[in-house]
C-alpha cells in the first residue's frame, strides 16, 4: 500500500530510550532497539507511564538525529503523555514535532511486520529523491500488536500543497 500524507499536531511521548545508529542495528552484537522493546514490555512500562484519556497506542519514536539515516539517533519506546505528567524513575519524554508526515502501514506478525514496513520506507525514499525527510522526529504508532503506522516527517517546499504530497505518495 502506498504511503499517505497527514498533518500531525505536536504531542509528547513518555518512555525509555537508547541511542543507536542503523549500522549498529545490522549486527546482533551491537543492535539496541530489540533490547529496548524487550525491556519496555518485560518491565511493564506501558502500565507504569501516565496516559492521556483512552489513547492506548504504543509508540516508537526516532529523534535527536545526528545527521540523517546514517548518523546516530535516539529511539524511545513509550506512550502518549498528558501535559505535565509526573514520570516514574528512568522514564523521559520526547516531543513529536508538528508537521507533514508520510505514513506507511504494516500488518502481520512481529517483528517481521515492522521490518517489512521499514523496508517500504527505505524503498520509497530511494525511488522519490525529491521528497526530503526532515530528520526531526519520526514515529511508529502501534494500535494493536500486529499493526503499525510509521510516520516519517517530510519537508514541504514553500507553496506545496498537501495534495501535491499526496500525489507523490501515491506514485509507485
Amino acid at each position: 500500500m502506498p504511503p499517505v500524507t497527514t498533518q500531525v499536531p505536536a504531542f509528547r511521548v513518555a518512555g525509555i530510550s537508547v541511542r543507536t545508529r542503523n549500522s549498529d542495528e545490522m549486527d546482533s552484537a551491537t543492535a539496541r532497539i530489540g533490547g529496548l522493546w524487550d525491556r519496555f514490555f518485560d518491565e511493564s512500562w506501558e502500565h507504569k507511564l501516565p496516559r492521556p484519556g483512552a489513547d492506548a497506542r504504543i509508540f516508537g519514536v526516532y529523534s535527536a538525529y545526528e545527521s540523517n539515516e546514517h548518523g546516530a539517533y535516539d529511539v524511545t519506546a513509550g506512550v502518549a503523555a498528558p501535559p505535565g505528567a509526573e514520570l516514574v524513575g528512568g522514564a523521559g519524554t520526547v516531543d513529536i514535532e508538528a508537521g507533514e508526515y508520510l505514513v506507511f502501514h504494516g500488518q502481520g506478525a512481529m517483528p517481521q511486520m515492522v521490518l517489512d514496513a521499514w523496508g517500504e520506507v527505505w524503498r520509497y525514499f530511494s525511488r522519490h529523491p525529491q521528497v526530503q525527510r526532515r530528520f526531526g522526529t519520526d514515529f511508529e504508532a502501534y494500535d494493536a500488536v500486529d499493526r503499525v503506522a510509521i510516520h516519517i516527517g517530510v519537508q514541504v517546499a514553500d507553496g506545496a500543497s498537501a495534495g501535491a504530497w499526496a500525489a507523490l505518495a501515491d506514485a509507485p
